[in-house]
């Protein structure tokens, strides 16, 4: 059903035609994966009509003419950039970290002392709150994870994003709430540039890198877990089935792969990918059951992220 264009979203934003915004929901669906509701017209002209008057652009139609051209790559990403929605917090979703340091890391903890590859991917991992808390959670069980075969790998299709995680810097705003015990795992003591700053020993077990999950994927795995929550939810029912297939290819025998509480993985992957906790999926063949860890269990091979 066509739809007028909606009101701007504040004094002196550009009018966005229902014409212009399905050209926009197009190139970031195909670009992107991603797709916009029917009522995201609001969405658009708040976030990228400020940006097109910097450009010096004076209609959406001028703007789209850039972004669709040969040299119009750099101008596309930033345009995927301002409408990905990065809403994430350290350790949401926390019962996905416990079953991490329960189900996954005794098995994970030995396999590295005895100079095994353990790999951890958060695949939408926004501004790096997620790969911090997962580092945490591994440090918290291993605190010597980092002079072994542990990596925890971090991409996202937002660069903006990226680089803010990869400076580990966060506003002391958004993590006041945090219990003290948290705030110690996580940051330094004092603050950095009037913010928290993110323990060096956390930031040496992370490697954050960019992925857009529509192009190639380089990555191989196994890996032994894997974090893709709340993207899917903004893609139609195709993307998110060649996410989870996808996902699936890369995860180890007995891998864990944790999705967003508002996800679902559908019947047709249900003979590769089981449910056994909420929004925690496995291999049906897979039965881990944790293990006490011996104190005897220890053999040092340091090696690096290839």
């Amino acid at each position: 059903m066509s739809m007028p264009p909606a009101p701007s979203g504040g004094p002196g934003d550009l009018e966005l035609t229902e014409q212009q915004f399905r050209r926009i929901a197009a190139l970031l669906r195909e670009h992107a994966g991603l797709t916009l509701a029917e009522e995201g017209h609001k969405l658009v002209i708040s976030r990228l009509s400020r940006h097109l008057r910097r450009l010096g652009h004076r209609s959406f139609d001028a703007y789209l003419r850039v972004v669709t051209s040969p040299a119009g790559g750099a101008e596309l990403a930033q345009m995927i950039d301002a409408l990905t929605t990065n809403t994430t917090r350290f350790y949401r979703e926390p019962e996905h970290f416990d079953l991490l340091a329960s189900r996954a890391l005794p098995r994970l903890i030995r396999r590295a002392r005895a100079g095994g590859r353990v790999r951890i991917w958060s695949a939408a991992c926004s501004s790096g709150e997620e790969p911090y808390s997962i580092a945490a959670t591994v440090l918290e069980a291993f605190p010597e994870a980092a002079r072994h075969d542990l990596r925890i790998l971090a991409t996202d299709i937002n660069r903006t994003m990226l680089t803010r995680a990869e400076a580990g810097l966060y506003e002391l705003r958004s993590v006041r709430d945090l219990a003290p015990e948290i705030r110690a795992r996580l940051f330094t003591p004092g603050e950095r540039e009037g913010r928290a700053a993110i323990r060096p020993e956390l930031r040496a077990l992370v490697t954050f890198r960019y992925l857009n999950f529509m192009e190639d994927w380089p990555v191989t795995g196994p890996f032994d877990a894997i974090f893709c929550r709340n993207a899917a939810i903004y893609m139609d029912a195709a993307t998110q089935l060649k996410l989870w297939t996808g996902f699936e290819r890369v995860l180890d025998e007995e891998g864990l792969l944790f999705i967003g509480h508002s996800e679902r993985i559908g019947s047709s992957l249900s003979h590769r990918l089981e449910l056994f906790a909420p929004t925690a999926y496995r291999r049906p063949a897979a039965r881990i059951v944790p293990t006490p860890l011996s104190s005897k269990e220890c053999h040092h091979v340091p090696q690096e992220l290839p």
